[in-house]
């Protein structure tokens, strides 16, 4: 399985039509958290497990990954978790207009791809029209939470986040001020880069209280 896509080609650049919330979830009133590329899908897996009252969305642009994630998901019989194979550049936008206002609470984006060369910053996955997404549809006191073990790209995520003016940063300053993941459950990024003794910088987002305007 490649390990990197180019979300820029033509293929995904077909905007996909997702399911709503009422069709993925028996309980559609519970808050959302979305996890924005799940890869290999353990994260939410555990999450929706500890937390029956929440519903959860796993977004990844590898669509072996989300068959993985899904087959994993229907043995475990989790009813409040959903994988969905989509470049959320593209589609994320209509599918989060579908959900009662506030209901997205907590969206996560840890260890995304870092694509070092600079003429492929553009295929990065945080942009300003996805912040953009959230935070129309995120109220006040919702959160963001990213993650990476590469300095140059938490750097470029905090930089782009900080740009935008819906969401405040929780823990301005030092990038290693989250000692752990404030969920209580890791990623296997996260598991392994902790065994090679990689620092890992984690940034919190609040969502402020200014209306969203065009």
């Amino acid at each position: 399985m490649r390990q990197h896509v180019n979300p820029l080609s033509q293929f995904f650049q077909l905007p996909l039509s997702l399911p709503s919330k009422n069709i993925l979830f028996e309980k559609s009133h519970y808050p959302i958290h979305l996890d924005i590329g799940s890869a290999k899908g353990e994260f939410l897996i555990e999450l929706a497990t500890k937390c029956p009252d929440w519903n959860f969305v796993g977004l990844e642009i590898r669509e072996p990954l989300v068959s993985l994630c899904e087959k994993k998901r229907r043995k475990l019989e989790l009813t409040n978790l959903k994988f969905l194979f989509c470049n959320v550049n593209v589609s994320l936008d209509e599918w989060l207009s579908d959900l009662d206002f506030g209901q997205l609470k907590r969206v996560s984006i840890q260890f995304p791809d870092p694509w070092f060369k600079r003429k492929h910053f553009k295929r990065r996955v945080l942009k300003t029209n996805i912040l953009n997404s959230i935070a129309k549809a995120m109220s006040k006191n919702g959160e963001i939470f990213i993650q990476s073990d590469i300095f140059e790209l938490i750097e470029y995520m905090t930089n782009t986040i900080d740009e935008n003016r819906y969401f405040t940063r929780k823990n301005v300053g030092d990038l290693r001020s989250i000692n752990k993941n404030p969920y209580n459950v890791m990623t296997d990024r996260e598991i392994l880069s902790l065994k090679k003794n990689l620092l890992i910088y984690r940034v919190m987002y609040i969502r402020n209280s200014l209306l969203f305007t065009n």
